[in-house]
């Protein structure tokens, strides 16, 4: 069972999902939970399956005090690269809560500091701590949901299936078929792919 940081203050629980896809936006979450909540759904992402992600992304929102989901483009993406823009859609989540809150907990090792309120870069955090899973579950689900949605404009790269991660069949695509939109020109084999005109055609 996942446990809360710091019981004396209000903590809130930071977490991304798609830095490592070739396509799409990177989303990140921020999450206030009560603390004497607890639940078993609710833990690191990857080992649930979508159902029981989307079950837990209602646990939360129903249970949470406050919590924000935010984004950064895939063009704010090559401009800023994905470290920077995985941490200022960070920034952007905690910008919209409401919640005032006495301290951040970010799953991994890096984060900038927000408006000098203290901050803990804790590895494997989605694994250790409740907010940090939830955020990591309201993030993930949201991306999924996106990249489900533009899978539809553009299903010959199969993101409905990979999420717009660099699995083969999503490589081939874009051998096959160049990049889309949504892409990131700045990751690896987008950089030397074709850019077709007219997408409609294919």
């Amino acid at each position: 069972m996942l446990k809360h940081f710091d019981n004396t203050k209000i903590v809130v629980g930071c977490d991304e999902a798609g830095r490592g896809c070739l396509a799409g936006s990177v989303f990140a979450a921020a999450v206030i939970l009560p603390n004497d909540f607890s639940h078993p759904l609710i833990k690191d992402s990857k080992q649930l399956s979508f159902e029981q992600r989307m079950h837990a992304r209602d646990i939360i929102i129903y249970n949470a005090i406050d919590y924000a989901i935010a984004y950064c483009t895939p063009e704010e993406i090559d401009t800023l690269n994905i470290l920077n823009a995985s941490i200022l859609a960070m920034h952007k989540a905690l910008d919209t809560l409401k919640e005032k809150f006495d301290t951040i907990i970010v799953d991994g090792n890096r984060f900038k500091p927000y408006k000098k309120i203290p901050y803990h870069c804790i590895v494997k955090g989605d694994g250790l701590y409740l907010s940090i899973a939830a955020a990591s579950i309201l993030a993930k689900t949201e991306r999924d949901l996106y990249m489900l949605n533009i899978h539809k404009e553009f299903p010959h790269y199969h993101w409905n299936k990979n999420k717009g991660y660099p699995t083969k069949d999503h490589r081939l695509a874009i051998e096959k078929f160049g990049i889309s939109k949504y892409h990131r020109k700045s990751f690896g084999i987008c950089q030397n792919a074709i850019q077709p005109k007219l997408f409609d055609e294919l």
